[in-house]
């Protein structure tokens, strides 16, 4: 099997097994939770986006994995992790803290799609063996982070007061 087709099949798969997972685990217990308590659970999962920083670590991955990949990928989830744990942090000030939820879900959103468009760019599917041991993070650490940010979402709309009609 040609390791496009191996790295494609592993992504689809990741997002089967944790959507899998996710239903019958974790959506259950985060949709029963208050919404705050479901956001940090959210968040602290995100606290470790951090790790993306690996891309651009000289040996973990190829040094021929394309920057324009690597670079926006490593810092786009720098940059997520620390929203996430900016909105731990400041739990105890519930504005600012709804405010770093907000964030961190829709910065590591816009990460994770373009990271998907520069995948497919540079045929990251095709140059999977130059992730070396980071391989692990696109087909199953993303499929993760990208249903938690769909889910945070959904919670956050879920706890939007409802309009009362005026008469």
């Amino acid at each position: 099997m040609a390791p496009a087709l191996v790295f494609q099949l592993h992504l689809v798969l990741g997002y089967v097994a944790w959507l899998l997972c996710f239903g019958v685990y974790v959506w259950p217990r985060l949709r029963s939770m208050p919404s705050f308590e479901a956001q940090r659970a959210i968040a602290t999962l995100h606290s470790f986006r951090f790790f993306g920083l690996v891309f651009i670590l000289p040996g973990v991955v190829d040094p021929h994995l394309p920057a324009s990949f690597a670079v926006f990928a490593a810092y786009g989830d720098f940059a997520t992790g620390v929203l996430a744990m900016l909105a731990l942090l400041t739990a105890r000030i519930r504005s600012l803290f709804w405010a770093f939820v907000v964030a961190f879900n829709v910065v590591g959103v816009i990460d994770l799609i373009v990271d998907y468009y520069h995948a497919v760019l540079v045929d990251l599917p095709a140059r999977a063996g130059e992730l070396g041991a980071m391989y692990v993070i696109p087909v199953i650490y993303v499929p993760l982070l990208m249903i938690t940010h769909v889910v945070a979402f959904r919670l956050l709309l879920r706890s939007v007061p409802k309009a009362v009609p005026s008469y």
